[in-house]
């Protein structure tokens, strides 16, 4: 890793380190700062469990359990300057104790998490606010098989090669690279995908979704996912034709959301029960910073998009700036999501609501974040 220069025109290179020499240590450092910040693993993740053991007959835990947008289990194992030998058995051992988890379950076992931290929030509440669903209606969690993710600043050799294997196997494992620098005295930390290469993750998704029924899950949940992967997939498709680059780093998934990062927020657009809206959606805003400083703007924004629409999310970690569809009124909108034919007109309001939304609220939020630099 390189740091620029500008005023020499240069690049200086950053000294690679381990984490043992600059004493941090797994649980107490890497694992809270995966806890805190799951976004950093590429997609918006949902901690619902640290240190788990509540494993019938067994006293061995994971590090940390997650819910992913498809509202399925996501096992993650951290490492911390080398993987060891028996990270994968450990981990599957791990994904096959979850296997059998149900939604009530899940539920208790975040709720025991939430009480742990000593927070006030309601468990199932939270999940479907994650997973953006208006209530808990076919709520159904670890529908589909459970995924892994390995993190660690080196992996074994034994290690990789079973990861490979698995993967050719339908099995949903990730490794992430995560290193720390030094540069005068201030400390990095890099942390890169490296197994899949991310650049084949979409089409590995769309292979899989294709050839494998996926089993235990109802049909209507399979359509669906079919229907918001080649939803996605067309948007994708019209925003590169607009020349607008929002999702070119992003992959189309089964979810039923799509955005990109700036920062701590996320633009993003969004597929509800009974409309569909853009936002800049903040995922972590516990204290409403965030919310709040951009609402010091509100006059300023509302001047050009007078139809925002502003969720603080009291009680809530997130909160959001948006513009959504109306049902009735003057300028209706009610197409259908699961009517095909209705999709250039939904993909074309995303696309010239998006083009201006950004337009207007970036260069803001930017000016927020050097504000809160100060």
């Amino acid at each position: 890793m390189y740091k620029i220069n500008r005023v020499k025109n240069d690049i200086q290179r950053l000294e690679e380190s381990l984490f043992k020499d600059l004493g941090y240590r797994e649980r107490e450092h890497l694992q809270e700062w995966i806890a805190k910040n799951p976004e950093v693993l590429g997609e918006d993740l949902l901690i619902i469990q640290k240190e788990y053991q509540g494993f019938n007959d067994t006293n061995e835990r994971l590090d940390l359990l997650a819910i992913d947008k498809s509202g399925d289990l996501v096992i993650i194992e951290n490492k911390l300057d080398d993987t060891g030998r028996n990270v994968v058995w450990q981990a599957l051992k791990y994904a096959s104790y979850c296997s059998t988890l149900t939604t009530s379950q899940i539920i208790r076992i975040y709720q025991e998490y939430l009480d742990q931290e000593q927070t006030e929030s309601n468990a199932k509440e939270n999940i479907l606010e994650f997973l953006e669903r208006e209530d808990d209606t076919d709520l159904l969690l670890n529908a589909n098989d459970q995924r892994i993710i390995f993190i660690a600043n080196q992996f074994r050799k034994e290690v990789t090669s079973t990861v490979l294997w698995l993967l050719n196997h339908e099995v949903n494992i990730q490794c992430f690279r995560v290193s720390p620098y030094l540069f005068d005295g201030d400390e990095f930390l890099q942390i890169e995908q490296i197994i899949p290469i991310p650049e084949t993750t979409e089409f590995m998704i769309d292979a899989k979704q294709k050839e494998k029924e996926n089993k235990g899950v109802s049909k209507k949940v399979q359509e669906t996912n079919a229907l918001l992967l080649e939803f996605w997939s067309q948007l994708k498709q019209q925003l590169k034709i607009r020349n607008l680059d929002y999702l070119d780093r992003v992959s189309a998934k089964p979810h039923y959301s799509i955005g990109f990062w700036k920062s701590a927020g996320k633009f993003a657009f969004c597929v509800g029960r009974k409309s569909f809206r853009v936002e800049l959606y903040f995922m972590n805003d516990s204290d409403k910073i965030y919310f709040d400083k951009m609402y010091a703007y509100r006059e300023q924004l509302e001047k050009k998009i007078p139809e925002l629409q502003w969720q603080r999310l009291d009680n809530k970690k997130a909160s959001r700036i948006k513009i959504e569809t109306k049902n009735t009124g003057e300028h209706s909108f009610d197409y259908k999501f699961d009517d095909k034919q209705n999709w250039e007109g939904i993909i074309k309001w995303y696309c010239d609501t998006m083009e201006n939304f950004y337009k207007v609220i970036y260069p803001v939020w930017g000016k927020v974040q050097q504000e809160l630099k100060a």
